[in-house]
């Protein structure tokens, strides 16, 4: 039987020098109790009871032995409050018990790789609730305008375990997806992800089953109960034909019906960027929210009012955002960046949000035009703050900057400019796509497979948008066709070639350079590029 007490001392040391907590280390670390199994489906049950506020139901977890082990300790992540008893297993258990947030379940036997058990966990409880979803996390139960029940859960940070027994690590999606069975009163709809595979009734409520069968990020597995009612429609996409599945209140169909015709465009134009939609099986859904959005797979959260920008507002203060809804768009962009290409660490969540940010962009320049997708993508250099890197810490559940957004977003429209060639930066994106199709990922893949792909080391630019929170100031003299330049605020051999004056290119270093310009009009530099310009 293995001492996990010292195991946790051993966890807990691993980041003291920079002040994170042993649990911090256990909820963000593959640690000893989890780097020796996979999840390979979740098959659970929930039922919310609005007036109690309580969640309770139970969860099968499916799972394969990755490495010879010898009496291993398992570790589930249940939050506290919520309560747990173990009620099935396949495995000779010696004991769990609980230390906070986790379940330690000790085994006594030698497992063997490519072994395959379950556990099955009960749970019940009163969750967490959120204070001001989606953002700080936790169960809504709240009553939509007519004094009907309205409950869902948002939980990207804080994590599904929140309320359901899980391996709760972004680096372990259930393989074969989930089943999930909403419970529900029966006059209230309950859904999920992927597909309603079949409605029941026993003893008064109504039970809602739902198929996930790709795999599928833990904090993306969202139960949602309300007066919903149903609408449907096909796109002709990539690979076939897409089931499109809407469910709002009953009151907002029509505004939903004219709101959504939003849809198509946004997914014609991200298939073109980005290649098919990766979960056709599991269809494309909008989910009315009683918050403001999320990108939970193929069951995208929707609650922005049915009006065209964030909240009717447009975030590049450009007029540009005001053209489409931003939660159908951003947050539909995460079915490519986030659910079907996931970091494995939060501290490299700007995989999600940097790419997803600059799809608004890309979604403005084939529904409109470039010269107002590119309008848009300046005008959210308002919103940066450059206060901290982009990338936070490894193994600890820690995000970096909320620039991870915009400053990541035009930190990938700069490549664009530098790779010069958008059918080719076009042919990177659908790649990234392809070939991590359904996969978790590193910041040093992503790295290494633009590198690879554009032909260029973009290095130092990764090092300096992600790794710092420097801008590049670009300084300058110009007296009459003499153009002196060099880069300050940089990291070391920082390469980002940029354009002037519409065609010639200039190389900037850290040394003074001179180059000679076709006239003594002023240089004009390409706004494309994020640096800051200091003339003298």
């Amino acid at each position: 039987m293995k001492n996990y007490a010292i195991l946790f001392l051993l966890v807990s040391a691993m980041f003291n020098a920079q002040q994170f907590t042993k649990k911090d280390t256990l909820k963000g670390s593959d640690t000893q109790f989890r780097d020796f199994w996979d999840v390979k489906k979740y098959e659970l049950t929930v039922e919310p009871d609005f007036e109690k506020k309580l969640v309770s139901g139970t969860n099968t977890i499916s799972f394969e032995i990755t490495k010879d082990v010898v009496n291993p300790v398992f570790q589930i992540d249940l939050q506290q409050p919520m309560n747990y008893k173990i009620i099935a297993t396949d495995e000779k258990l010696c004991s769990s018990k609980r230390d906070g947030d986790f379940i330690f379940i000790e085994t006594k036997k030698a497992y063997k790789k490519g072994e395959k058990h379950s556990f099955t966990i009960q749970y019940w409880g009163n969750p967490t609730i959120a204070k001001n979803a989606p953002w700080d996390g936790g169960w809504v139960f709240t009553t939509d305008q007519n004094g009907n029940p309205w409950i869902s859960v948002a939980q990207e940070g804080i994590g599904s375990s929140v309320w359901l027994p899980t391996k709760d690590i972004w680096s372990d999606e259930p393989d074969n997806g989930i089943l999930m069975k909403i419970i529900t009163p029966k006059d209230l709809v309950g859904v999920g992800n992927g597909r309603l595979i079949s409605t029941t009734e026993e003893k008064g409520k109504k039970i809602f089953t739902w198929e996930v069968k790709n795999p599928i990020n833990n904090y993306s597995i969202i139960p949602n109960v309300g007066k919903y009612v149903n609408f449907k429609e096909t796109y002709d996409g990539e690979k076939g034909k897409l089931d499109l599945d809407y469910w709002v209140l009953d009151y907002n169909l029509d505004r939903a019906k004219r709101q959504f015709l939003q849809v198509k465009p946004m997914m014609n134009a991200f298939e073109f960027w980005f290649g098919p939609y990766p979960f056709y099986e599991d269809s494309y859904k909008l989910v009315e929210s009683p918050y403001l959005g999320m990108e939970h797979q193929s069951s995208v959260a929707y609650g922005n009012h049915y009006i065209n920008g964030y909240l009717g507002r447009d975030l590049s203060r450009t007029g540009v955002g005001l053209n489409w809804d931003f939660i159908i768009i951003h947050e539909s962009g995460h079915e490519w960046f986030a659910n079907n290409i996931t970091a494995k660490d939060q501290a490299d969540m700007w995989i999600h949000e940097g790419f997803t940010c600059y799809s608004e962009t890309l979604f403005t320049e084939k529904f409109m035009d470039k010269k107002s997708a590119e309008t848009y993508i300046q005008g959210l250099r308002y919103n940066i703050r450059n206060d901290k890197p982009i990338i936070g810490k490894y193994g600890v559940g820690n995000e970096g900057s909320s620039d991870m957004y915009y400053k990541g977003a035009n930190m990938l429209h700069t490549i664009r400019q530098v790779i010069n060639d958008d059918e080719k930066f076009r042919q990177i994106l659908r790649g990234l796509n392809k070939d991590f199709y359904h996969q978790t990922v590193t910041t040093k893949q992503v790295e290494d497979y633009i590198n690879q792909k554009s032909g260029i080391d973009f290095t130092s630019v990764f090092n300096q948008y992600l790794r710092t929170a420097k801008i590049p100031v670009l300084e300058y003299s110009q007296k009459g066709k003499t153009l002196k330049f060099r880069y300050s605020n940089t990291v070391p051999n920082f390469k980002l070639p940029i354009r002037i004056n519409g065609n010639q290119t200039i190389s900037p270093t850290e040394k003074w350079q001179s180059v000679q310009l076709k006239s003594k009009n002023p240089v004009e530099f390409d706004r494309n590029y994020y640096v800051e310009l200091m003339g003298s």
